[in-house]
Parts: structure tokens; C-alpha cells; sequence
């Protein structure tokens, strides 16, 4: 076994990456306050080919060197956009036709594992905030929620380590109908 060099690796240019077909999956980040979870939810939006980023409230916006750190360079490839009331952006996709689940602890939530994309459906899921999770009222908006199963002590998970596990779900069972 060797390991393979960057050369070796068929990485798409950022040309090529803004023309590929994306899966039909947005995200919205509701009020994160690290630099570095924003950086490292670009940087894994931009490994699962994602649609777009929406960034509300409080969340930082690139350029920003410590959002630079952790996408490393992913800003530049994945769409985003910023927007102050994360509820407006829900109602916005809503409209749309787009289903909006918030990634949460709730009521009825359903199990990662148990959530099945429909074909030809597009999606958004809500990251909240490191401490607060995200806001109820945000929550209320939703069509659904996707609760991850843990088994440990702890009752979270970092919201980039979220995003990771959701988009790789997501993206796995989308590639699926193709």
C-alpha cells in the first residue's frame, strides 16, 4: 500500500467543481459562533458536492482567515450566502418546494438512520449553535427533525462532526438513485 500524492488524486478545479451537479441538499448554519466549525462545514460541503450554505444570525462570513483555516479554500467553491434571520431563509426554501428538517434533539424526531430521501426531492438541514443547539422557534418552522443516535454520555455532538455524519448520509443515500 502507498500513499497517494496530491497529483494522484483527479481533484476537480474550481471551474469544474461550480459546473458539477450538486446533490439536492442545502445547509443552514443557525447562529454557530467557531470560525473553525463554519470552515470545516465548507470544507465537507464542498467533499459531498452541496448546493448551499446559507449563514444566519451570528455566523461569520469569508473571507475570514480563521474560516480560511479549516475550509481551506472551500469557500471559494461551495455557494453560500448570508442572511440575518435564519426563520426567513426556512420559509424562503420552504416556498421553493424544498423540505427543511433541523438536525436537533426533538420531539418525534426521526433517527438518522430510519431518515429516507425521497427521489428528485430537494432538501436543507439546520446546524445550530454550539451551546444552544438551534433556536426553538427556528425548530417550529421545520418540516421535520433528524436526530442522530448516540449511545454514549454525552447528549451532543460538535456541529462540523454533525454536518460530517449528515452529509455523508445523506449524500450516500442519494447516490443510491443514481
Amino acid at each position: 500500500m502507498r500513499k497517494l500524492k496530491n497529483e494522484e488524486l483527479s481533484r476537480k478545479t474550481i471551474k469544474d467543481f461550480k459546473e458539477s451537479e450538486k446533490i439536492p441538499l442545502t445547509l443552514i448554519l443557525d447562529n454557530i459562533r467557531s470560525l473553525n466549525n463554519i470552515g470545516s462545514v465548507f470544507r465537507t460541503a464542498d467533499a459531498f458536492l452541496i448546493e448551499k450554505i446559507y449563514l444566519c444570525g451570528i455566523t461569520a462570513v469569508p473571507p475570514h482567515k480563521n474560516i480560511h483555516k479549516t475550509a481551506l479554500g472551500a469557500t471559494e467553491n461551495v455557494n453560500w450566502e448570508y442572511a440575518e434571520n435564519t426563520i426567513e431563509v426556512v420559509h424562503k426554501l420552504q416556498q421553493k418546494g424544498i423540505s427543511v428538517w433541523v438536525i436537533e434533539q426533538t420531539k418525534g424526531a426521526k433517527f438518522l438512520n430510519d431518515f429516507k430521501p425521497k427521489k428528485n426531492a430537494s432538501y436543507a438541514f439546520v446546524f445550530g449553535n454550539e451551546v444552544r443547539g438551534v433556536s426553538q422557534q427556528v425548530v417550529d418552522s421545520c418540516n421535520q427533525a433528524i436526530e442522530i443516535p448516540q449511545f454514549g454520555t454525552k447528549h451532543s455532538l460538535n456541529i462540523s462532526v454533525a454536518g460530517g455524519v449528515v452529509m455523508w448520509d445523506f449524500f450516500s443515500k442519494m447516490k443510491l438513485y443514481k
